[in-house]
């Protein structure tokens, strides 16, 4: 009944189940999984659904053509059903996946008719989580992903009486290709689109399981809460991979949720395009800061990179040290809205520069912090090591001696994996 498509580069790996002439209905996997963690769903959802599943880029043996955003995962997805003949379908997604489904309702809402959301977020943890895990996997490979999945995704009862699903699970994550894990990370740390709920336009069910830790159900109520038309189903018993945990429940929710949805067949886009809606604008500088007439003010695009470089827990340390702030809307404004955020030069380079300054200043905290950021920004180790070593020609062997203890430590605190 199902058939595996092949793919061309702009298009998604994916598999349709199914008659022909039934309306369609798109499955998204969550980050680290497979098509193929759908399966219990498909018997009951094809009696009335043309299914069509899709694997992320690198999983599933997928081509590893890493995204950079969830919104450019998207596209390739609607490019995906462009090619199937697929104009409105129905989509429900899971994590990662629910993330796509909400992006598509924001910015295609002409081609989505009805959304299920399930271990979802508007905002998935914080960009520091995520980043973490890039550089743990940059560092180790997806071991360290794979031998924690089952914690992440299953409850502890299910874990110890399903062991053959638990060392399914672990090995969809171990065979996931790295740079498309890292790069669904990044995409993932910038992921935010609480802001925009209210301008999705098509009925939601939220799903939630009752244990889980990684969305759970208070990011569940964010969704209820800001969709205008959604409502919370939380299934007992279960973690975050509440489809393959609970599957006869989601089966049902889904079931139930979707038979009341638009049915439209292939090629039958009839609503016209809508225009895309746009996230409110970031907040304006404090008052007392005037800007430059008719320039941009750079502080608040400063402090998001600050931010996604440093860390939040670095940047708010510091400005909750800075009593009055001015020297933190000082560096802020210059060294981050005016220097780091330049064209010239890409994050992993402006990460050498700022390391070899620092070794040859002997500023040690502040280079610990720009370790961690160089490691965030995508230098190996080994690559960091080689800094240090070099910097040690040109700036003194005891200042380069000196940096290699705050190197090494910085790298065995953020590389180690958990045990």
């Amino acid at each position: 009944m199902g058939r595996v498509s092949e793919i061309k580069a702009e298009t998604l790996q994916h598999r349709v189940d199914g008659r022909e002439d039934a309306p369609v209905l798109v499955l998204g996997p969550s980050l680290g999984t497979t098509f193929h963690m759908w399966d219990r769903q498909i018997p009951e959802l094809t009696r009335d659904w043309r299914v069509v599943r899709f694997d992320l880029p690198g999983h599933g043996g997928a081509p590893a053509m890493p995204f950079t955003s969830v919104a450019e995962l998207g596209d390739r997805l609607l490019v995906t059903l462009d090619a199937l003949g697929v104009q409105r379908f129905a989509y429900a997604g899971c994590s990662l996946g629910g993330a796509v489904g909400l992006d598509l309702a924001l910015r295609a809402p002409h081609r989505v008719s009805s959304l299920a959301l399930v271990a979802t977020s508007p905002r998935f943890g914080t960009a520091d989580e995520f980043r973490q895990r890039g550089v743990m996997v940059r560092t180790h490979g997806m071991e360290p992903m794979a031998r924690t999945a089952p914690e992440r995704w299953f409850t502890p009862f299910f874990a110890g009486a399903q062991p053959a699903i638990v060392d399914w699970a672990v090995q969809m994550v171990r065979t996931t290709d790295p740079t498309c894990y890292v790069a669904a990370c990044e995409a993932l740390a910038v992921f935010d689109v609480r802001e925009a709920l209210g301008n999705i336009g098509v009925p939601a069910l939220v799903v939630v399981g009752s244990e889980d830790q990684v969305t759970g159900p208070a990011e569940a109520r964010t969704l209820v809460a800001g969709i205008p038309d959604a409502r919370l189903a939380v299934v007992p018993g279960a973690s975050h991979l509440t489809p393959v945990e609970q599957p006869a429940a989601v089966t049902d929710l889904l079931g139930g949720h979707f038979s009341g949805a638009p049915k439209e067949t292939s090629g039958s886009l009839t609503v016209p395009p809508q225009p895309v809606p746009v996230a409110p604008a970031a907040p304006a500088a404090p008052a007392d800061e005037p800007v430059e007439a008719g320039r941009p003010d750079p502080y608040q695009k400063g402090l998001g990179l600050r931010r996604e470089v440093l860390g939040d827990t670095r940047v708010d340390r510091a400005l909750a040290a800075d009593p009055d702030g001015a020297f933190q809307e000082l560096v802020t404004r210059y060294a981050w809205g005016e220097v780091w955020s330049r064209e010239g030069l890409d994050r992993r380079t402006r990460s050498v520069v700022t390391l070899t300054a620092l070794i040859a200043g002997g500023h040690r905290e502040a280079l610990a912090d720009h370790t961690r950021a160089a490691l965030r920004n995508g230098l190996s180790p080994a690559e960091l090591r080689e800094v240090v070593l070099h910097t040690g020609v040109y700036c003194g062997l005891p200042a380069a001696e000196t940096a290699l203890g705050v190197v090494t430590r910085v790298i065995a605190e953020e590389t180690t994996p958990p045990a």
